[in-house]
């Protein structure tokens, strides 16, 4: 893959929501943590709508149908069809099916979405290694999962039965805090087996093929919390991306970004979609955003300025990305990124 390396955010003269036609949202920690809309999740998306941009909501959870995610997003105040909804279930289906004969039998370690989602594609959702699966099939399983669903997965993959995983995030974002993911129970089966999965979800390309073939985007914008899902899918599938700052990533990580995990844009929630984006401009040996400049001194990133938080993280970014080029900027930016309150 032949990628321009990122050195800084964009900027766009135009609203986000206007240049791009179609949203593709992240939901965990972008739309709701725990169940709950995060701040100004619904009246962004209500007012993005009505500007004309469409709202697809691309997961990498599988354990829900479509059906219900869109009505829990409804009761949210997000109006959504099951349409809407594309999850990593959708693409490990898919990712199997041409795999395994039509009507073949599929273990399933995970909830309802997965088994649904199987079934889509004409495939039998099994629950024993004894049934003589055609394949594993792993999703996130929610918090009750038994640990039997992992001897299940290990004895069938230790008996050579192909291992698919609808994504590998190790952790999710929750109410309380930070939750092992689906990714941790991979792990599990792994240690156990010694095998590893063909992945379906985000970063991996069978999500972003299964995102164009459900929603028809032309001129898409993934939206995101993650650097290493959400923003490194946007990369892998050669399209643009917005990183906000309401899940599990950190204004330091965002600065200590490696190319595929550089998104286009940053916000600090889904208004970002509804506003311009600063541009950020060269300025002696440093950039400058707003009222802030960074630079590179000595060891360290250095920030001076005022304004708002969110100019300031994006010229620091210019500053660390430039100086990795391609690589990972090991400057010390603690004292910069404590200057924003980020």
């Amino acid at each position: 893959m032949n990628q321009t390396v990122r050195t800084r955010p964009d900027g766009s003269e135009r609203p986000l929501g206007e240049a791009y036609d179609t949203a593709l949202l992240d939901l965990d920690g972008v739309v709701y943590a725990g169940g709950e809309a995060i701040a100004h999740a619904v009246d962004s998306l209500g007012a993005a709508r009505e500007g004309g941009m469409h709202l697809a909501y691309v997961t990498n959870n599988a354990a829900r149908t479509p059906e219900t995610v869109a009505a829990h997003l409804t009761r949210l105040g997000v109006p959504a069809e099951p349409s809407d909804v594309i999850n990593s279930a959708q693409a490990v289906a898919r990712l199997i099916s041409e795999q395994v004969p039509a009507g073949s039998r599929v273990l399933v370690i995970g909830a309802e979405g997965l088994r649904v989602a199987l079934e889509e594609r004409g495939l039998v959702p099994v629950d024993s290694a004894d049934d003589d699966p055609a394949a594993v099939a792993q999703g996130y399983g929610g918090p009750d999962m038994p640990w039997s669903r992992l001897m299940e997965a290990s004895y069938a993959v230790a008996a050579g039965v192909p291992w698919f995983a609808s994504n590998t995030d190790l952790t999710i974002p929750s109410g309380r805090g930070i939750a092992p993911g689906n990714g941790s129970a991979v792990e599990v089966v792994r240690i156990a087996t010694g095998a590893t999965p063909q992945v379906a979800g985000k970063p991996q390309p069978p999500m972003h093929r299964e995102t164009v073939l459900r929603t028809g985007a032309e001129r898409p914008l993934v939206v995101g919390d993650r650097l290493d899902t959400d923003i490194e899918g946007a990369y892998v599938g050669g399209v643009d991306s917005l990183l906000v700052l309401t899940g599990v990533t950190t204004a330091a990580q965002l600065v200590a970004a490696r190319p595929e995990h550089r998104p286009t844009y940053v916000a600090a929630d889904l208004r970002g979609l509804l506003v311009a984006q600063p541009e950020v401009v060269p300025v002696g040996d440093g950039f400058r955003c707003g009222g802030w400049t960074a630079s590179v001194d000595g060891g360290a990133l250095a920030l001076e300025g005022e304004g708002d938080s969110l100019d300031g993280l994006r010229a620091l970014c210019a500053a660390a990305w430039t100086r990795a080029g391609s690589g990972v900027c090991e400057l010390d930016s603690a004292k910069a990124v404590a200057l924003l309150g980020l």
